[in-house]
């Protein structure tokens, strides 16, 4: 199963949008609402482990609620971004091709 936090959901909504307009973000968005993608609510203990990740692995503070995820979950990281390096040891990372 693939999972995204609603932060990073829509971090990916507004860059759409930026990019390629209002009516492109919109259908993402409808895509990953009609897909077995399950988007997990952020709480207390996921912001909190993120944080914790954002001052030890100097990784960017969205990207730490990725790892952090995946940290819970027990998962592993799907990613092109080479900000992932810094985490590598802590979290499984698949790399893409970019």
């Amino acid at each position: 199963m693939l999972h995204i936090t609603a932060v990073n959901l829509g971090e990916v909504v507004y860059s759409l949008q930026n990019r390629r307009g209002l009516d492109a973000a919109v259908e993402a968005l409808g895509a990953v609402e009609s897909s077995p993608i399950s988007v997990v609510d952020v709480d207390l203990n996921l912001a909190l482990s993120a944080s914790r990740l954002k001052s030890s692995a100097r990784l960017d503070y969205l990207d730490c609620f990725v790892a952090a995820l995946a940290q819970q979950l027990k998962a592993t990281v799907v990613t092109g971004d080479p900000g992932f390096k810094k985490v590598e040891a802590i979290v499984n990372v698949e790399w893409l091709p970019v």
